[in-house]
């Protein structure tokens, strides 16, 4: 169960600190109360593991294969910017041989302007293809990040209905409410506090 305050290490020690020999035997609430930490500790560490898996499914794993796109995107963009300049260099040859009214320059002129139609359509349509598939791949980031968000949110909400049913019950003492109040708001810590936690406690 993902609830810290219904696992069993948690409940028990929480009976055991509202019950009221722990509040006349000072030695028995002070083992009680290394219990209970233990507790706490270990739940936290087990918790910080889970976190760590989910953070590796929903955030590192995606972002890895969404990641692993940029590649091929990159090297379309470089082969688009080569055939750029090999057209530019090509219609500088062609204005070159322009310039020039002998025979030999104006069979160049032909030659040059014939090699160099194909190597714009080649270009135009390397252009093309990155100004239709950029956008896409833009957009498809998401994707990726959109589950994240609705499992995010689908949690808060869950925790907040646990919460609210849970909070306040009648017939507990205020210093067993507090107890039990503070376990259900750490049923679901974030892993930042259960790392401070943890690092706290190896001081």
């Amino acid at each position: 169960n993902e609830n810290f305050f219904f696992r069993p290490g948690a409940v028990i020690s929480l009976d055991l600190l509202s019950n009221t020999l722990c509040e006349q035997d000072q030695d028995l609430l002070n083992m009680v109360t290394t219990l209970d930490t233990a507790v706490k500790r270990m739940d936290a560490f087990n918790l910080l593991v889970e976190k760590v898996n989910q953070i590796q499914k929903t955030v590192i794993e995606p972002l890895k294969k969404f990641g692993s796109g940029f590649p091929s995107l990159n090297m379309a963009v470089k082969r688009r910017e080569q055939a750029l300049q090999d057209c530019r260099r090509l219609q500088a040859k062609v204005e070159k041989h322009e310039e020039k009214k002998t025979g030999s320059a104006l069979a160049k002129l032909h030659h040059a302007r014939e090699e160099l139609r194909p190597m714009w359509e080649d270009f135009e349509a390397r252009n093309r293809q990155l100004l239709e598939e950029t956008p896409c791949f833009y957009g498809s980031r998401l994707n990726y990040f959109q589950p994240t968000q609705v499992v995010y949110y689908s949690e808060m909400h869950k925790t907040f209905a646990d919460l609210t049913q849970q909070l306040d019950q009648p017939g507990h003492s205020d210093k067993q409410q507090e107890r039990e109040n503070e376990a259900k708001l750490r049923s679901r810590p974030s892993p930042l506090w259960l790392m401070t936690e943890i690092l706290a406690d190896n001081k």
